[in-house]
């Protein structure tokens, strides 16, 4: 039987067949166990409530879309050019704004760190080692006794993973998401930063109104004892009548010394906002707030509002994250395949310089496969973890999105009601300030006693504290009401969070 013997191309062939053999018999190998892999069908419970399913109530329905999204600069509505400088410099120096502007950077850099993930890797290993042989047999011995030789390398190796099932593009993905949530997260913080800040300024004036009217009190109690002393010395008073004004002149001035305490601790608070020492606030002066805007809320509400609330905007990009962690932790149950590949020069003797030569370089190359086989449920316990972690962030953001809606409700409620308490308020001083005038006439012509007309001041007092307080209500309220429609936002930035909103929904 005549045999013909294989050429050198045939044989080359063969060759080739037989490494595509090999690689392809563990691949196909690691998929069929990959296949037994189970992740028990765990899944995320919780769902993303729609916007369009939240009731707004009465109260949001009744005001209607009578005014538009709050301004950047939404403190000048107050009219105060103090409180914007105020609010201005706090923004642009303060701690709270350097830690958030912090963590955007932080954030930033741990989505290069999981980008790195998706790119081939490359790294350099190199070694130049000069040794001495021991003569000893044991440790060296025979042609290498007492030698010295150098034993150098120098090898590149790449890597790259082929990431087939994207756990590393997933894992990239979120650490963008979380980069989204903590940018929002910065606007959440100067949105509290602002708000603070008027709110501690709308106390400062309120104590200041607070002082003046208790400033008027004791001159009128002054003018009482005065006109008591006259009525004694014209022989028509007792003195009785002089020992009755005189009890309330040292409360009046303790009322008095406690408000001055309050302005002072105040103008404290306002500089510490602007992370300044308290002698920032010693050059605060009496602010001058005047607002009568009407109530207004803007159209598409509640549709809008995740695109201007910072930490609904937040909580949001969080839950898009979670979800990215579900496929991070997805992926582990499959083979994980790097391809691999190595070239460097490397020798054990000879000169310093003699690994660089050609002969000395060696190469390596091929793919290298992991997967868990047995894990003791470690797997489907990270995949448990990561959906319940999922559904926390899920369930957080409609939770915060119901309690938006309630605190825009809650203002508007709280205005229109303290407008219609201003009113009966007003018609109450009013009607105090007769009851003085008549109570003084008639203590000046000896009708009644003090006791009357103190009790007639006390009144006016009270009511006049009363409109104050209601004042200081509603900027406040205000404030609350444009921190609740997310505050102010740059138009690049709005239009930029309500079309990844509306991508969402």
């Amino acid at each position: 039987m005549n045999t013909q013997a294989s050429t050198p191309n045939q044989q080359n062939t063969a060759q080739r067949h037989l490494a595509t053999a090999a690689l392809s018999l563990p691949l196909a190998f690691c998929l069929l166990v990959a296949g037994c892999a189970s992740d028990g069908g765990i899944a995320p419970q919780a769902h993303l409530q729609p916007v369009a399913t939240f009731d707004v109530g009465n109260a949001i329905r009744t005001v209607g879309a009578t005014a538009g999204w709050p301004q950047r600069a939404w403190w000048e509505k107050y009219a105060d050019p103090q409180l914007n400088r105020l609010v201005t410099a706090a923004i642009a120096d303060n701690p709270s704004m350097a830690i958030a502007a912090a963590r955007v950077r932080q954030a930033q850099a741990l989505t290069e760190v999981a980008h790195a993930g998706e790119l081939p890797q490359a790294n350099l290993d190199a070694g130049i080692n000069r040794k001495h042989w021991s003569d000893n047999p044991y440790y060296g011995g025979g042609a290498m006794a007492s030698t010295d030789t150098w034993n150098n390398s120098a090898v590149i190796s790449m890597s790259y993973n082929l990431d087939l099932w994207g756990r590393n593009r997933s894992n990239s993905e979120r650490a963008q998401d979380e980069l989204q949530a903590v940018a929002a997260d910065g606007r959440a913080a100067q949105l509290d930063l602002e708000s603070n800040i008027v709110r501690a300024y709308v106390m400062l004036s309120l104590q200041y109104g607070l002082r003046d009217n208790t400033e008027a009190t004791l001159q009128q109690q002054q003018q009482i004892l005065d006109l008591a002393n006259k009525r004694f010395k014209g022989g028509i008073g007792t003195q009785l009548e002089i020992s009755e004004a005189q009890v309330p002149l040292p409360e009046t001035r303790r009322q008095i010394e406690a408000l001055d305490e309050n302005i002072a601790l105040a103008r404290n608070q306002i500089a510490a906002l602007l992370g300044k020492g308290p002698g920032a606030g010693d050059s605060i002066t009496r602010p001058a707030l005047t607002m009568d805007a009407a109530i207004g809320l803007p159209a598409v509400l509640p549709a809008a509002l995740l695109g201007r609330r910072p930490d609904l905007s937040a909580a949001r990009w969080r839950v898009e994250a979670a979800g990215k962690n579900i496929q991070v932790a997805k992926a582990a149950f499959y083979p994980n395949i790097n391809l691999l590949a190595s070239i460097g020069p490397m020798a054990a003797g000879g000169g310093l310089l003699s690994f660089l030569t050609l002969g000395n370089v060696s190469t390596s190359f091929g793919p290298a496969v992991s997967l868990p086989i047995f894990e003791g449920g470690r797997l489907r316990g990270q995949l448990g973890a990561t959906t319940a972690g999922y559904d926390l962030e899920v369930e957080h953001y409609n939770q915060l999105l119901s309690m938006a809606l309630k605190s825009i409700a809650d203002q508007v409620v709280t205005l229109r009601s303290l407008q219609r308490q201003q009113q009966q308020a007003e018609l109450s001083v009013d009607t105090a300030r007769k009851n003085v005038a008549i109570a003084m006439r008639a203590f000046q012509r000896g009708l009644t006693g003090y006791l009357n007309v103190l009790n007639a001041q006390t009144q006016l007092l009270r009511q006049q504290q009363i409109i104050q307080q209601l004042q200081a209500q509603k900027l406040n309220a205000y404030a609350t009401l444009t921190a609740a429609l997310g505050g102010g936002i740059e138009e690049d930035v709005r239009h930029d969070a309500q079309a990844s909103a509306g991508s969402k929904q």
